[in-house]
């Protein structure tokens, strides 16, 4: 790629080089000079000069220019606010019209001490006012989702959150009503705010105008630290802050790794965080004590673990749900595997090694000129951010495709393979990345099933069978307590012990119960699905002994000597899988690692497909997903619970065309005898021949199903 093409621009007498085309404000910052801005927000696409606070005076034109509009070109001279009392009248004039009906109500909103309007008025505005009528005011707060409250006479029009729901989510939601001084901010036809991305209109926000239910006069700028920290909810690994009081965490906001998340977080990343203070929180050990459970003293808890660990002896099979730390993972590992000499795992999910030639980062997506999108689960579901990355190439020009063409995808200067579908995909569309030429991507389900694999892979030998029967099965977390095949181990086996936060998963199923904690709890290590190591950062206090140093304990009963700090655990793993990487080089924005030469990692050679699911015989092939808006801490957030996926079937235009269904048609959807009624909806990410459904609504439903109307 050539170098660009470089133009001389001044600014306030200040002469600078810049790239040709760049955008004013980014030129100004590069001389050092600020250009206030409301409206102006790169993420959200080319500027529109909608609030007029970047007025700046240019050499050969009459009237002041929105800055925020301009680019560097050759011989542009600039005058701002600092050097033009021109500009600065402007500017003056610009905030004094804002003002006027905007409510002096500062101590009491929630913006107040971090608000770009009262920053900039005080160092651009007025040192006083001239309107001396009342202020125009409105119904407040308005709940435009049980999420978002919105507080009309504070909006100054800048329109970032209608250009966030038009051209950056694309859901259209949120719209201007009205004309002139009477416009106002509403939800198309006043429907709910309702989407995956919703929450990031509160951060774009620039006054206090939007702002979060659950956040709303929780704390004040003075008395909160922001932790710099990685979202647990996903496999994409969105770099966020964890803002806190007191010890317990008051909201989350993106921390935007350009590569990764773009500054962009889903709504389940944004406001999950309720679910450590769920009711059925698990804080002291539980022993079951027929037909109840029992608190248990920490070390009589610690007896009975010891009790159940030597009574299975090497019949012991670990199920882990793969949101366990590196570290933690390791450290179970290698007290099962080490100090008991079982070996058995249930493992979260396969990502395979392959994945490591065609590594890139996520903002590649962004970037592409082809997309192909194979496997029938929605992308959105699985990796939301990944979602808004296609989205973005889209808008970019890009073309993308749900079945593999290899001849476009040969021809493509950036092309892109995303597998979205059955959990043993990465070693396919790893292949196929390798033999196309491009990047590729395996969207996991679990937030770091890969990390935990590593781990696991570390703490000892290969994994034999399962035992039968299963002495002892030991369930890591919640995730793994609400899998359906883990529970089926649980009957067989002949004790359970479990490390969960939730009562009600793992009360039925438990002998004893260990207290578990949250990502936002932890100190530690994931990997996301790029295959990069990020770090985590404990921000809340948990209400129990986090799990390493509970294992740490039981393992020095069994002569496993393991560390209680995740950074000593991390340098023994590092030492086995990353390369001897110290635990300080895990910084707050992790690079990604450079990808692995083809020959060096393991997987099928080039040539293999992903394989279709599904039985045979008439009908659609049945395909379910698991919503984003689902699992053990979702439901413990009753605000996210109006975000859970409608009852709806998802088919394909064609076979909508050859059974004569409509979009929004209600049809029957049966299999073995069971009939489920849900409305249909045409896909255009579906492959024909697929039926798709949430798993809420699947129930009983298998392989193949008939639909009619």
């Amino acid at each position: 790629m050539s170098a660009p093409e470089l133009v001389k621009v001044t600014i306030d007498g200040v002469e600078v080089q810049v790239p040709k085309g760049l955008g004013l404000v980014e030129t100004a910052a590069a001389a050092g000079i600020e250009i206030p801005v409301f409206c102006y927000e790169p993420r959200l696409g080319p500027p529109i000069g909608a609030c007029r606070m970047c007025l700046v005076e240019v050499e050969g034109m009459p009237k002041l220019q929105a800055g925020c509009t301009m680019t560097a070109q050759d011989g542009l001279v600039v005058k701002t606010a600092a050097a033009s009392e021109k500009a600065a009248d402007g500017q003056e004039a610009t905030l004094e019209f804002i003002l006027v009906n905007h409510p002096l109500d500062c101590p009491v909103c929630d913006k107040g001490g971090e608000c770009p309007l009262q920053d900039l008025t005080f160092r651009w505005g007025p040192g006083n006012t001239r309107m001396a009528f009342p202020k125009r005011t409105f119904d407040k707060p308005i709940p435009i989702s049980p999420l978002i409250a919105l507080d009309r006479e504070r909006c100054i029009l800048c329109y970032r959150c209608t250009r966030f729901s038009e051209d950056v989510a694309e859901d259209g939601q949120l719209v201007a009503k009205n004309r002139g001084a009477l416009s106002v901010i509403a939800t198309f036809e006043d429907e709910p705010y309702r989407g995956h991305f919703t929450g990031n209109v509160i951060e774009l926000c620039p006054v206090g105008a939007l702002t979060s239910t659950t956040y709303r006069f929780e704390a004040r700028p003075w008395e909160i630290q922001n932790v710099p920290t990685v979202c647990g909810m996903c496999p994409v690994g969105c770099n966020i802050s964890a803002t806190t009081r007191e010890g317990k965490v008051k909201r989350i906001l993106s921390r935007n790794h350009a590569e990764v998340d773009g500054g962009w977080l889903c709504d389940k990343g944004r406001f999950a965080y309720g679910h450590l203070g769920a009711q059925d929180r698990i804080v002291d050990p539980l022993r079951r004590a027929r037909p109840r459970y029992e608190e248990l003293a920490w070390d009589d808890a610690l007896d009975e673990a010891e009790q159940l660990l030597r009574g299975a002896g090497k019949r012991i099979v670990v199920a882990l749900s793969g949101s366990e730390t590196v570290e933690l993972a390791y450290a179970l590992g290698k007290l099962i595997r080490q100090g008991l000499g079982a070996h058995s795992a249930v493992l979260p999910e396969v990502v395979d090694d392959s994945l490591d030639a065609v590594r890139a980062p996520l903002s590649t997506i962004g970037g592409a000129d082809v997309i192909t999108i194979l496997g029938d689960e929605p992308v959105a579901e699985r990796a939301p951010i990944v979602d808004l990355w296609v989205r973005l190439a889209r808008r970019n020009g890009a073309e993308v495709l749900y079945a593999l063409d290899e001849e476009r995808m040969r021809g493509a200067e950036r092309g892109v393979l995303i597998w979205s579908g059955g959990d043993d995909g990465g070693a396919e569309v790893a292949a196929l990345g390798q033999s196309l030429g491009c990047a590729a991507f395996h969207l996991p389900r679990t937030a770091n099933g890969r990390g935990v694999a590593d781990a696991w892979a570390a703490a000892g030998d290969e994994d034999p069978e399962n035992p039968e029967p299963i002495g002892l099965l030991i369930i890591s977390g919640d995730e793994a307590a609400a899998n359906p095949d883990v529970r089926a181990l649980a009957d067989q086996a002949d004790s359970v012990m479990a490390i969960a936060m939730f009562r009600r998963l793992v009360t039925p199923l438990a002998d004893l119960v260990l207290p578990g904690t949250s990502y936002l709890e932890r100190d530690g290590t994931y990997i996301n699905l790029e295959g990069r190591l990020q770090r985590l950062r404990r921000a809340a206090i948990p209400p129990a002994p986090d799990e390493l140093a509970v294992l740490a304990r039981l393992a020095q009963r069994f002569g496993v000597e393991l560390s209680r700090y995740p950074s000593q655990v991390f340098e023994e793993v590092s030492e086995i899988v990353y390369g001897g990487r110290p635990y300080g080089e895990v910084g707050e924005e992790a690079p990604l690692p450079t990808p692995v030469p083809a020959g060096q990692v393991r997987g099928p050679g080039p040539g293999t497909r992903p394989a279709e699911t599904g039985g045979e015989g008439a009908g659609l092939r049945l395909v379910t997903y698991r919503p984003l808006f689902s699992g053990p801490a979702v439901e413990r957030v009753p605000e996210l619970q109006f975000q859970r996926p409608d009852p709806e079937v998802e088919i394909s235009r064609a076979d909508a065309e050859r059974l004569g269904i409509s979009n929004g048609q209600e049809v029957n959807v049966r299999s073995n005898g069971t009939s489920v009624a849900l409305r249909a909806r045409l896909a255009e990410d579906l492959s024909e021949g697929a039926a798709r459904i949430a798993e809420d609504y699947a129930g009983g439903l298998e392989l193949r199903v008939e639909i009619t109307t």
